[in-house]
Protein backbone atom coordinates (compact mmCIF):
# COMPACT_ATOMS: atom_id res chain seq x y z
CA UNK A 1 0.00 0.00 0.00
CA UNK A 2 1.12 3.15 -0.84
CA UNK A 3 2.69 5.91 1.98
CA UNK A 4 -0.14 8.12 1.63
CA UNK A 5 -2.67 5.88 1.54
CA UNK A 6 -1.44 4.64 5.24
CA UNK A 7 -2.07 7.69 6.79
CA UNK A 8 -5.26 9.65 7.06
CA UNK A 9 -5.94 12.50 4.94
CA UNK A 10 -9.29 15.43 4.80
CA UNK A 11 -9.93 14.42 0.66
CA UNK A 12 -12.11 11.29 1.14
CA UNK A 13 -16.23 11.32 1.74
CA UNK A 14 -16.36 10.73 5.14
CA UNK A 15 -14.59 13.93 5.52
CA UNK A 16 -16.98 15.29 3.18
CA UNK A 17 -20.04 14.14 5.05
CA UNK A 18 -19.05 15.75 8.19
CA UNK A 19 -18.62 19.26 6.76
CA UNK A 20 -21.59 18.56 5.13
CA UNK A 21 -23.35 18.19 8.27
CA UNK A 22 -22.25 21.14 9.73
CA UNK A 23 -22.97 23.36 6.70
CA UNK A 24 -25.92 21.94 7.45
CA UNK A 25 -26.33 23.14 10.72
CA UNK A 26 -26.07 26.49 10.34
CA UNK A 27 -27.79 27.19 7.63
CA UNK A 28 -31.34 26.91 7.80
CA UNK A 29 -31.91 30.61 9.12
CA UNK A 30 -35.54 30.97 7.11
CA UNK A 31 -37.01 28.60 9.97
CA UNK A 32 -36.13 31.53 12.22
CA UNK A 33 -38.42 34.39 10.90
CA UNK A 34 -39.94 34.34 13.81
CA UNK A 35 -37.29 35.07 16.10
CA UNK A 36 -36.48 38.81 14.27
CA UNK A 37 -39.54 39.38 12.57
CA UNK A 38 -40.88 41.22 15.62
CA UNK A 39 -37.86 43.89 15.24
CA UNK A 40 -37.88 44.05 11.60
CA UNK A 41 -41.47 44.82 11.98
CA UNK A 42 -40.95 47.48 14.47
CA UNK A 43 -37.65 49.01 12.60
CA UNK A 44 -39.39 49.52 9.72
CA UNK A 45 -42.47 50.95 10.60
CA UNK A 46 -44.70 47.26 8.81
CA UNK A 47 -48.11 46.57 9.35
CA UNK A 48 -48.80 42.99 9.60
CA UNK A 49 -50.05 42.54 5.96
CA UNK A 50 -46.35 43.83 4.85
CA UNK A 51 -44.35 41.57 6.84
CA UNK A 52 -46.52 39.18 5.39
CA UNK A 53 -45.39 40.05 2.30
CA UNK A 54 -41.86 39.98 2.93
CA UNK A 55 -42.53 36.58 4.68
CA UNK A 56 -43.26 35.41 1.21
CA UNK A 57 -40.43 36.21 -0.28
CA UNK A 58 -38.48 34.05 2.26
CA UNK A 59 -40.70 31.06 1.28
CA UNK A 60 -40.23 31.34 -2.18
CA UNK A 61 -36.33 32.11 -1.94
CA UNK A 62 -36.03 28.83 0.57
CA UNK A 63 -37.50 26.60 -1.99
CA UNK A 64 -37.00 27.86 -5.25
CA UNK A 65 -33.93 25.93 -5.73
CA UNK A 66 -33.31 25.83 -9.96
CA UNK A 67 -30.76 27.88 -9.93
CA UNK A 68 -28.63 26.22 -7.32
CA UNK A 69 -29.86 22.83 -8.96
CA UNK A 70 -28.11 24.04 -12.51
CA UNK A 71 -25.20 25.98 -11.60
CA UNK A 72 -24.49 22.09 -9.95
CA UNK A 73 -25.33 20.36 -12.90
CA UNK A 74 -23.38 23.31 -14.60
CA UNK A 75 -20.24 22.60 -12.94
CA UNK A 76 -19.78 19.19 -11.44
CA UNK A 77 -20.18 17.87 -14.97
CA UNK A 78 -19.68 13.95 -14.60
CA UNK A 79 -16.49 12.48 -15.26
CA UNK A 80 -14.45 15.65 -15.69
CA UNK A 81 -10.92 15.45 -14.45
CA UNK A 82 -9.47 17.00 -11.64
CA UNK A 83 -6.30 17.66 -13.25
CA UNK A 84 -7.43 19.69 -15.80
CA UNK A 85 -7.80 23.36 -15.28
CA UNK A 86 -11.78 23.63 -15.93
CA UNK A 87 -11.74 20.65 -13.53
CA UNK A 88 -9.52 22.50 -10.69
CA UNK A 89 -11.70 25.74 -10.98
CA UNK A 90 -15.42 23.65 -11.03
CA UNK A 91 -16.88 21.35 -8.35
CA UNK A 92 -19.53 21.48 -5.37
CA UNK A 93 -17.73 24.73 -4.07
CA UNK A 94 -18.37 26.98 -6.74
CA UNK A 95 -22.34 26.18 -5.23
CA UNK A 96 -21.27 26.93 -2.01
CA UNK A 97 -19.43 29.70 -2.63
CA UNK A 98 -22.49 31.32 -4.70
CA UNK A 99 -25.05 30.25 -1.63
CA UNK A 100 -22.65 32.33 0.88
CA UNK A 101 -22.04 35.37 -1.23
CA UNK A 102 -26.12 35.16 -1.28
CA UNK A 103 -26.59 34.39 2.42
CA UNK A 104 -23.88 37.43 3.24
CA UNK A 105 -25.82 40.27 1.35
CA UNK A 106 -29.24 39.17 2.04
CA UNK A 107 -28.87 39.22 5.88
CA UNK A 108 -26.40 41.98 6.09
CA UNK A 109 -28.43 43.81 4.25
CA UNK A 110 -31.35 43.15 6.88
CA UNK A 111 -29.36 43.91 9.65
CA UNK A 112 -28.08 47.39 8.58
CA UNK A 113 -31.39 48.01 7.96
CA UNK A 114 -32.93 46.94 11.34
CA UNK A 115 -30.19 48.61 13.00
CA UNK A 116 -30.13 52.26 11.16
CA UNK A 117 -26.62 51.63 9.63
CA UNK A 118 -28.85 52.41 6.15
CA UNK A 119 -31.60 54.43 5.52
CA UNK A 120 -34.38 52.24 5.90
CA UNK A 121 -34.92 51.10 2.15
CA UNK A 122 -38.28 50.67 0.39
CA UNK A 123 -40.52 47.13 0.16
CA UNK A 124 -39.43 46.13 -1.92
CA UNK A 125 -35.83 45.95 -1.44
CA UNK A 126 -36.20 44.76 2.00
CA UNK A 127 -37.89 41.65 -0.23
CA UNK A 128 -34.99 41.20 -2.25
CA UNK A 129 -32.94 40.84 0.88
CA UNK A 130 -34.79 38.28 2.31
CA UNK A 131 -35.30 36.20 -0.58
CA UNK A 132 -31.76 36.45 -1.31
CA UNK A 133 -30.68 35.56 2.09
CA UNK A 134 -33.59 32.70 2.16
CA UNK A 135 -32.62 31.66 -1.71
CA UNK A 136 -28.39 31.10 -0.31
CA UNK A 137 -29.99 28.23 1.71
CA UNK A 138 -30.62 26.10 -1.36
CA UNK A 139 -27.07 26.63 -2.73
CA UNK A 140 -25.92 24.78 0.07
CA UNK A 141 -28.66 22.63 0.68
CA UNK A 142 -28.64 20.93 -2.76
CA UNK A 143 -24.51 21.02 -2.85
CA UNK A 144 -24.49 18.70 0.29
CA UNK A 145 -27.63 16.52 -0.80
CA UNK A 146 -26.42 16.29 -4.12
CA UNK A 147 -23.13 15.23 -3.54
CA UNK A 148 -24.09 12.73 -0.48
CA UNK A 149 -25.91 11.28 -3.10
CA UNK A 150 -23.09 10.86 -5.30
CA UNK A 151 -20.73 9.65 -2.62
CA UNK A 152 -22.77 7.15 -1.60
CA UNK A 153 -25.12 5.81 -4.67
CA UNK A 154 -26.18 2.30 -2.60
CA UNK A 155 -27.35 4.19 0.36
CA UNK A 156 -29.51 7.19 -0.97
CA UNK A 157 -32.46 7.53 1.21
CA UNK A 158 -29.63 7.35 4.15
CA UNK A 159 -27.47 10.08 3.29
CA UNK A 160 -30.34 12.44 2.00
CA UNK A 161 -32.14 11.62 5.02
CA UNK A 162 -28.85 12.53 7.14
CA UNK A 163 -28.52 15.97 5.02
CA UNK A 164 -32.04 16.91 5.15
CA UNK A 165 -32.21 16.22 8.41
CA UNK A 166 -29.80 18.28 9.89
CA UNK A 167 -31.16 20.82 7.51
CA UNK A 168 -34.70 20.83 9.61
CA UNK A 169 -32.65 20.56 12.95
CA UNK A 170 -30.44 24.18 12.16
CA UNK A 171 -33.60 26.65 13.03
CA UNK A 172 -33.43 24.85 16.48
CA UNK A 173 -29.74 24.80 17.26
CA UNK A 174 -29.86 28.36 15.42
CA UNK A 175 -31.87 29.34 18.35
CA UNK A 176 -29.87 27.97 20.91
CA UNK A 177 -26.72 30.26 19.29
CA UNK A 178 -29.34 33.28 20.25
CA UNK A 179 -30.48 32.13 23.56
CA UNK A 180 -26.81 32.24 24.33
CA UNK A 181 -25.09 34.77 22.37
CA UNK A 182 -27.65 37.26 21.09
CA UNK A 183 -30.85 36.43 23.82
CA UNK A 184 -33.20 39.53 23.36
CA UNK A 185 -31.32 41.35 20.77
CA UNK A 186 -33.38 40.02 17.48
CA UNK A 187 -31.07 42.92 15.42
CA UNK A 188 -27.78 41.24 16.73
CA UNK A 189 -28.93 37.58 15.83
CA UNK A 190 -29.35 39.24 12.14
CA UNK A 191 -25.45 40.19 12.14
CA UNK A 192 -24.98 36.35 13.55
CA UNK A 193 -26.40 35.19 10.50
CA UNK A 194 -24.99 37.18 8.23
CA UNK A 195 -21.79 35.55 9.67
CA UNK A 196 -21.87 32.43 10.96
CA UNK A 197 -23.47 30.56 8.01
CA UNK A 198 -20.91 32.38 5.75
CA UNK A 199 -17.48 31.65 7.38
CA UNK A 200 -18.36 28.25 8.28
CA UNK A 201 -19.45 27.18 4.54
CA UNK A 202 -16.31 29.51 3.07
CA UNK A 203 -13.99 27.60 5.75
CA UNK A 204 -15.62 24.08 4.99
CA UNK A 205 -16.51 24.22 1.55
CA UNK A 206 -12.60 22.82 0.04
CA UNK A 207 -13.52 19.51 1.77
CA UNK A 208 -16.50 19.32 0.12
CA UNK A 209 -16.27 16.62 -3.05
CA UNK A 210 -17.72 13.81 -4.60
CA UNK A 211 -15.97 10.37 -4.16
CA UNK A 212 -17.49 7.65 -6.15
CA UNK A 213 -15.66 5.23 -5.28
CA UNK A 214 -17.17 2.97 -2.82
CA UNK A 215 -14.69 1.23 0.02
CA UNK A 216 -15.40 -0.85 3.23
CA UNK A 217 -18.41 -0.80 5.43
CA UNK A 218 -20.72 2.21 4.40
CA UNK A 219 -23.77 1.21 6.39
CA UNK A 220 -21.95 0.85 9.44
CA UNK A 221 -20.57 4.55 9.41
CA UNK A 222 -23.79 5.98 7.98
CA UNK A 223 -26.00 4.38 10.86
CA UNK A 224 -23.34 6.33 13.25
CA UNK A 225 -24.15 9.67 11.93
CA UNK A 226 -28.18 8.98 12.23
CA UNK A 227 -27.20 7.88 15.94
CA UNK A 228 -25.73 10.98 16.64
CA UNK A 229 -28.29 13.11 15.12
CA UNK A 230 -30.69 11.05 17.18
CA UNK A 231 -28.62 11.91 20.06
CA UNK A 232 -28.69 15.79 19.13
CA UNK A 233 -32.31 15.71 18.54
CA UNK A 234 -33.33 14.45 22.04
CA UNK A 235 -30.94 16.76 23.62
CA UNK A 236 -32.59 19.77 21.85
CA UNK A 237 -36.34 18.44 22.73
CA UNK A 238 -35.31 18.57 26.12
CA UNK A 239 -33.72 21.65 26.12
CA UNK A 240 -36.81 23.13 24.53
CA UNK A 241 -39.33 22.10 26.88
CA UNK A 242 -36.80 22.83 29.59
CA UNK A 243 -36.64 26.59 28.34
CA UNK A 244 -40.93 26.84 28.08
CA UNK A 245 -41.11 25.41 31.80
CA UNK A 246 -38.35 26.83 33.40
CA UNK A 247 -36.38 30.04 33.41
CA UNK A 248 -32.71 29.11 33.02
CA UNK A 249 -30.00 31.08 33.99
CA UNK A 250 -26.89 32.43 31.58
CA UNK A 251 -24.38 30.13 33.24
CA UNK A 252 -26.77 27.41 32.61
CA UNK A 253 -27.58 28.81 29.20
CA UNK A 254 -23.87 28.23 28.08
CA UNK A 255 -23.53 25.29 29.49
CA UNK A 256 -26.18 23.50 27.70
CA UNK A 257 -24.97 25.65 24.25
CA UNK A 258 -21.21 24.24 25.31
CA UNK A 259 -22.79 20.76 25.42
CA UNK A 260 -24.59 21.33 21.98
CA UNK A 261 -21.74 21.74 20.44
CA UNK A 262 -19.46 19.47 21.80
CA UNK A 263 -22.42 16.69 20.31
CA UNK A 264 -22.54 18.79 16.81
CA UNK A 265 -18.27 18.04 16.85
CA UNK A 266 -19.09 14.27 16.83
CA UNK A 267 -19.14 13.85 13.01
CA UNK A 268 -15.57 14.25 12.86
CA UNK A 269 -14.67 11.63 15.24
CA UNK A 270 -17.20 9.13 13.06
CA UNK A 271 -15.27 10.69 9.87
CA UNK A 272 -11.94 9.46 11.40
CA UNK A 273 -12.74 5.84 12.30
CA UNK A 274 -14.53 5.66 9.26
CA UNK A 275 -11.19 6.18 7.44
CA UNK A 276 -9.39 4.42 9.67
CA UNK A 277 -11.54 1.01 8.70
CA UNK A 278 -10.63 2.09 5.51
CA UNK A 279 -6.98 1.86 5.49
CA UNK A 280 -6.91 -1.23 7.81
CA UNK A 281 -8.42 -2.95 4.62
CA UNK A 282 -11.98 -2.70 4.00
CA UNK A 283 -10.81 -0.95 0.38
CA UNK A 284 -9.86 -4.81 -0.71
CA UNK A 285 -13.26 -5.77 0.35
CA UNK A 286 -16.54 -5.36 -1.99
CA UNK A 287 -18.94 -3.14 -0.45
CA UNK A 288 -21.82 -5.29 -1.52
CA UNK A 289 -23.36 -7.01 1.64
CA UNK A 290 -25.12 -10.55 1.38
CA UNK A 291 -28.96 -9.41 0.25
CA UNK A 292 -31.49 -12.42 -0.08
CA UNK A 293 -33.55 -9.70 -2.34
CA UNK A 294 -30.57 -9.14 -4.96
CA UNK A 295 -29.63 -12.65 -4.96
CA UNK A 296 -33.22 -13.55 -5.87
CA UNK A 297 -32.55 -11.19 -8.87
CA UNK A 298 -29.48 -11.38 -9.21
CA UNK A 299 -28.25 -15.25 -8.27
CA UNK A 300 -24.50 -14.24 -9.77
CA UNK A 301 -23.05 -11.80 -7.75
CA UNK A 302 -19.37 -10.70 -8.32
CA UNK A 303 -17.40 -8.22 -6.77
CA UNK A 304 -16.73 -5.19 -9.29
CA UNK A 305 -14.39 -2.11 -9.54
CA UNK A 306 -15.66 1.15 -9.00
CA UNK A 307 -15.53 1.52 -12.92
CA UNK A 308 -18.20 -1.30 -13.62
CA UNK A 309 -20.18 -0.10 -10.88
CA UNK A 310 -20.82 2.91 -12.60
CA UNK A 311 -22.24 0.96 -15.62
CA UNK A 312 -24.94 -1.18 -16.14
CA UNK A 313 -24.49 -4.97 -16.89
CA UNK A 314 -27.92 -6.53 -18.77
CA UNK A 315 -26.85 -9.73 -19.28
CA UNK A 316 -29.41 -11.18 -17.44
CA UNK A 317 -32.05 -9.03 -19.05
CA UNK A 318 -33.82 -9.89 -22.44
CA UNK A 319 -32.72 -7.23 -25.26
CA UNK A 320 -34.34 -6.31 -27.67
CA UNK A 321 -32.66 -6.05 -31.49
CA UNK A 322 -32.05 -2.09 -30.86
CA UNK A 323 -30.37 -3.28 -27.57
CA UNK A 324 -32.78 -1.38 -25.43
CA UNK A 325 -35.26 -3.13 -23.03
CA UNK A 326 -38.50 -0.86 -23.03
CA UNK A 327 -39.81 -1.21 -18.95
CA UNK A 328 -42.60 1.35 -19.43
CA UNK A 329 -43.31 4.40 -21.63
CA UNK A 330 -41.15 6.37 -19.84
CA UNK A 331 -37.65 3.84 -19.26
CA UNK A 332 -35.65 2.56 -21.61
CA UNK A 333 -32.57 0.55 -19.96
CA UNK A 334 -29.96 1.32 -22.41
CA UNK A 335 -26.31 -0.32 -21.91
CA UNK A 336 -24.73 3.14 -21.65
CA UNK A 337 -25.51 4.48 -18.56
CA UNK A 338 -24.97 8.09 -19.33
CA UNK A 339 -27.82 7.45 -22.09
CA UNK A 340 -30.07 6.69 -18.95
CA UNK A 341 -29.46 10.33 -17.29
CA UNK A 342 -31.97 13.35 -18.24
CA UNK A 343 -32.05 17.08 -17.90
CA UNK A 344 -34.85 18.95 -16.48
CA UNK A 345 -37.08 19.28 -20.15
CA UNK A 346 -36.14 15.56 -20.33
CA UNK A 347 -37.69 14.72 -17.55
CA UNK A 348 -40.67 16.83 -17.49
CA UNK A 349 -41.63 15.10 -20.39
CA UNK A 350 -42.35 11.79 -18.48
CA UNK A 351 -45.62 11.21 -16.95
CA UNK A 352 -43.62 10.34 -13.50
CA UNK A 353 -42.35 13.75 -12.98
CA UNK A 354 -45.61 15.32 -12.81
CA UNK A 355 -46.57 12.27 -10.79
CA UNK A 356 -44.37 13.22 -8.08
CA UNK A 357 -44.96 16.63 -8.18
CA UNK A 358 -48.74 16.29 -7.59
CA UNK A 359 -47.83 13.89 -4.88
CA UNK A 360 -45.41 16.79 -3.33
CA UNK A 361 -47.79 19.41 -4.30
CA UNK A 362 -50.50 17.97 -1.57
CA UNK A 363 -48.33 16.81 0.63
CA UNK A 364 -45.95 19.50 1.28
CA UNK A 365 -47.97 21.73 0.27
CA UNK A 366 -50.22 21.09 2.87
CA UNK A 367 -47.85 20.38 5.35
CA UNK A 368 -46.37 24.14 5.60
CA UNK A 369 -49.88 25.21 5.30
CA UNK A 370 -50.76 23.26 8.83
CA UNK A 371 -47.52 24.94 10.51
CA UNK A 372 -48.55 28.50 8.84
CA UNK A 373 -51.82 28.66 10.68
CA UNK A 374 -50.63 26.75 14.03
CA UNK A 375 -50.81 29.79 15.98
CA UNK A 376 -54.10 30.91 14.82
CA UNK A 377 -55.44 27.34 15.26
CA UNK A 378 -54.03 26.64 18.64
CA UNK A 379 -55.81 30.05 19.65
CA UNK A 380 -58.96 29.16 17.84
CA UNK A 381 -58.74 25.79 19.85
CA UNK A 382 -58.24 27.20 23.38
CA UNK A 383 -54.76 26.33 23.77
CA UNK A 384 -52.32 28.65 25.32
CA UNK A 385 -49.76 30.75 23.77
CA UNK A 386 -46.98 28.70 26.12
CA UNK A 387 -48.56 25.23 24.11
CA UNK A 388 -48.70 26.90 21.11
CA UNK A 389 -45.31 28.35 21.27
CA UNK A 390 -43.72 24.54 22.05
CA UNK A 391 -45.87 23.13 19.14
CA UNK A 392 -44.07 25.18 16.89
CA UNK A 393 -40.93 24.62 18.65
CA UNK A 394 -41.11 20.53 18.33
CA UNK A 395 -42.30 21.38 14.88
CA UNK A 396 -38.66 20.84 13.51
CA UNK A 397 -38.01 17.92 15.85
CA UNK A 398 -40.74 16.42 14.18
CA UNK A 399 -39.67 17.44 10.61
CA UNK A 400 -36.47 15.94 11.27
CA UNK A 401 -37.55 12.53 12.62
CA UNK A 402 -39.63 12.15 9.68
CA UNK A 403 -36.27 13.31 7.11
CA UNK A 404 -33.94 11.02 8.99
CA UNK A 405 -36.54 8.21 9.74
CA UNK A 406 -37.98 7.62 6.11
CA UNK A 407 -35.01 8.12 4.30
CA UNK A 408 -33.42 5.22 6.14
CA UNK A 409 -36.38 3.19 6.44
CA UNK A 410 -36.61 3.58 2.42
CA UNK A 411 -33.16 2.17 2.57
CA UNK A 412 -33.99 -0.69 4.35
CA UNK A 413 -37.07 -1.61 2.66
CA UNK A 414 -35.80 -1.57 -0.84
CA UNK A 415 -32.74 -3.88 -0.16
CA UNK A 416 -34.42 -6.62 1.98
CA UNK A 417 -38.22 -6.17 0.52
CA UNK A 418 -37.91 -4.86 -2.97
CA UNK A 419 -40.42 -1.72 -2.10
CA UNK A 420 -40.09 1.18 -4.39
CA UNK A 421 -39.87 4.30 -2.62
CA UNK A 422 -42.76 5.74 -3.91
CA UNK A 423 -44.79 3.33 -2.10
CA UNK A 424 -43.52 4.85 1.37
CA UNK A 425 -44.67 8.31 -0.17
CA UNK A 426 -48.24 6.91 -0.45
CA UNK A 427 -48.20 5.53 2.99
CA UNK A 428 -47.12 9.19 4.49
CA UNK A 429 -50.02 10.75 2.49
CA UNK A 430 -52.49 8.18 4.23
CA UNK A 431 -50.59 8.79 7.84
CA UNK A 432 -50.67 12.91 6.73
CA UNK A 433 -54.45 12.49 5.74
CA UNK A 434 -54.91 11.31 9.52
CA UNK A 435 -53.04 13.70 11.16
CA UNK A 436 -55.49 15.99 9.64
CA UNK A 437 -58.72 14.59 10.03
CA UNK A 438 -56.82 14.59 13.63
CA UNK A 439 -56.56 18.65 13.47
CA UNK A 440 -60.11 19.46 12.61
CA UNK A 441 -61.81 16.51 14.54
CA UNK A 442 -61.29 19.48 17.18
CA UNK A 443 -60.66 17.05 20.86
CA UNK A 444 -58.79 17.87 23.76
CA UNK A 445 -55.11 17.58 22.47
CA UNK A 446 -55.99 17.05 19.14
CA UNK A 447 -53.13 19.06 18.31
CA UNK A 448 -50.55 17.05 20.03
CA UNK A 449 -51.78 14.27 17.94
CA UNK A 450 -51.59 15.64 14.99
CA UNK A 451 -48.99 17.78 15.25
CA UNK A 452 -46.55 14.92 15.23
CA UNK A 453 -48.44 12.90 12.65
CA UNK A 454 -48.14 16.12 10.10
CA UNK A 455 -44.76 16.67 11.10
CA UNK A 456 -42.94 13.37 10.53
CA UNK A 457 -44.67 12.83 7.36
CA UNK A 458 -43.61 16.50 5.97
CA UNK A 459 -40.63 15.81 6.60
CA UNK A 460 -40.28 12.23 5.45
CA UNK A 461 -41.27 13.65 1.66
CA UNK A 462 -38.45 16.24 1.91
CA UNK A 463 -35.96 12.89 2.06
CA UNK A 464 -38.07 10.47 0.02
CA UNK A 465 -38.32 12.78 -2.89
CA UNK A 466 -34.75 14.12 -3.65
CA UNK A 467 -33.59 10.15 -3.64
CA UNK A 468 -36.59 8.93 -5.96
CA UNK A 469 -35.56 11.72 -8.23
CA UNK A 470 -31.83 10.66 -8.22
CA UNK A 471 -33.23 6.77 -9.30
CA UNK A 472 -35.74 7.16 -12.31
CA UNK A 473 -34.02 10.64 -13.59
CA UNK A 474 -30.82 9.67 -13.20
CA UNK A 475 -27.65 11.79 -10.44
CA UNK A 476 -26.58 14.26 -13.60
CA UNK A 477 -28.93 16.40 -13.22
CA UNK A 478 -30.71 15.49 -10.04
CA UNK A 479 -30.36 19.02 -8.47
CA UNK A 480 -32.15 21.11 -10.89
CA UNK A 481 -34.56 18.10 -10.80
CA UNK A 482 -35.35 17.88 -7.44
CA UNK A 483 -35.22 21.70 -6.70
CA UNK A 484 -38.14 22.01 -9.49
CA UNK A 485 -40.66 19.49 -8.54
CA UNK A 486 -39.64 21.38 -4.38
CA UNK A 487 -41.60 24.14 -6.06
CA UNK A 488 -44.71 22.45 -5.28
CA UNK A 489 -44.19 22.79 -1.77
CA UNK A 490 -44.95 26.82 -1.92
CA UNK A 491 -47.55 26.76 -4.62
CA UNK A 492 -48.92 23.83 -2.26
CA UNK A 493 -48.67 25.96 1.05
CA UNK A 494 -50.05 29.30 -0.83
CA UNK A 495 -53.16 27.67 -2.13
CA UNK A 496 -54.13 26.03 0.68
CA UNK A 497 -53.24 28.71 2.97
CA UNK A 498 -54.61 31.27 0.57
CA UNK A 499 -57.87 30.29 -0.71
CA UNK A 500 -58.68 27.52 1.36
CA UNK A 501 -57.68 28.25 4.93
CA UNK A 502 -57.36 32.03 5.09
CA UNK A 503 -60.92 31.81 3.11
CA UNK A 504 -62.73 29.86 5.51
CA UNK A 505 -61.63 31.63 8.04
CA UNK A 506 -62.64 34.65 7.52
CA UNK A 507 -65.87 33.66 6.58
CA UNK A 508 -66.69 31.79 10.25
CA UNK A 509 -64.65 34.70 11.76
CA UNK A 510 -66.82 37.04 13.79
CA UNK A 511 -64.72 40.53 13.14
CA UNK A 512 -60.60 39.24 13.07
CA UNK A 513 -60.85 36.39 15.45
CA UNK A 514 -62.34 33.04 15.36
CA UNK A 515 -62.83 30.35 18.24
CA UNK A 516 -63.66 27.31 17.96
CA UNK A 517 -63.55 23.99 16.31
CA UNK A 518 -65.88 25.46 13.07
CA UNK A 519 -62.69 27.85 12.16
CA UNK A 520 -60.53 25.58 10.71
CA UNK A 521 -62.75 21.85 10.40
CA UNK A 522 -63.74 22.34 7.08
CA UNK A 523 -60.10 23.30 6.36
CA UNK A 524 -58.56 20.48 7.23
CA UNK A 525 -60.83 18.03 5.90
CA UNK A 526 -60.66 19.64 2.71
CA UNK A 527 -56.75 19.35 2.52
CA UNK A 528 -57.35 15.61 3.87
CA UNK A 529 -58.84 15.05 1.41
CA UNK A 530 -56.32 16.15 -0.72
CA UNK A 531 -54.16 14.31 1.11
CA UNK A 532 -55.62 10.69 0.08
CA UNK A 533 -55.46 12.34 -3.65
CA UNK A 534 -51.51 12.89 -3.22
CA UNK A 535 -52.07 9.11 -1.84
CA UNK A 536 -53.32 7.84 -4.61
CA UNK A 537 -51.07 9.67 -7.19
CA UNK A 538 -48.23 8.29 -5.31
CA UNK A 539 -49.53 5.10 -5.64
CA UNK A 540 -50.13 4.88 -9.51
CA UNK A 541 -46.32 6.51 -8.86
CA UNK A 542 -45.11 3.19 -7.20
CA UNK A 543 -46.97 1.10 -10.26
CA UNK A 544 -45.50 2.60 -12.93
CA UNK A 545 -42.00 2.34 -11.36
CA UNK A 546 -42.26 -0.78 -9.44
CA UNK A 547 -40.64 -3.14 -12.28
CA UNK A 548 -38.13 -0.39 -12.87
CA UNK A 549 -37.01 -0.45 -9.30
CA UNK A 550 -36.31 -3.90 -9.61
CA UNK A 551 -34.36 -4.69 -12.88
CA UNK A 552 -32.51 -1.44 -12.41
CA UNK A 553 -32.30 0.38 -8.74
CA UNK A 554 -31.88 -3.05 -7.52
CA UNK A 555 -29.20 -3.90 -10.34
CA UNK A 556 -27.09 -0.88 -9.18
CA UNK A 557 -26.98 -1.55 -5.21
CA UNK A 558 -25.53 -5.09 -6.24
Amino acid sequence: MERSQRRLSLSNKWVTTAASIWIQCVVGASYTFSIYSSALKSSQGYDQSTLDTVSVFKDIGSNAGILSGLLYDAVTPKRRRSSSILGRLSGPWVVHAAGAVQFFVGYFFMWAAVAGLIRRPPVIAMCLFMFLGAHGQTFFNTTNVVTGAHNFSGYSGTIVGIMKGFLGLSGAILVQFYNTLCKDQPSSFLLMLALLPTLVSILLLPLVRIYEASKGDEKKYLNAFSVVALIIVAYLMIIIILENILTLSTWLHISVFVFLLLFLSSPLGIAIKAQCGELKGAAETSSIESNPLLDKFYPSTSSRSSAEENSLDFEEVPSSDQGQVKITSDYALLPNEEEEERNLLQAMRTINFWLLFLAMFSGMGAGVATINNMNQLGHSLGYTTLEITSFVSLWSIWNFLGRLGAGYLSDFLLRTRGWARPLLISITQAIMAVGHIIIASGFSGNLYVGSILVGICYGSQWSLMPTICKEIFGIRNMGTIFNTIAIASPVGSYIFSVKVIGYIYDKEASGNTCIGSHCFMTSFFIMAAVDCVGCLVAITLFFRTRRFYQLVVLKRLQ
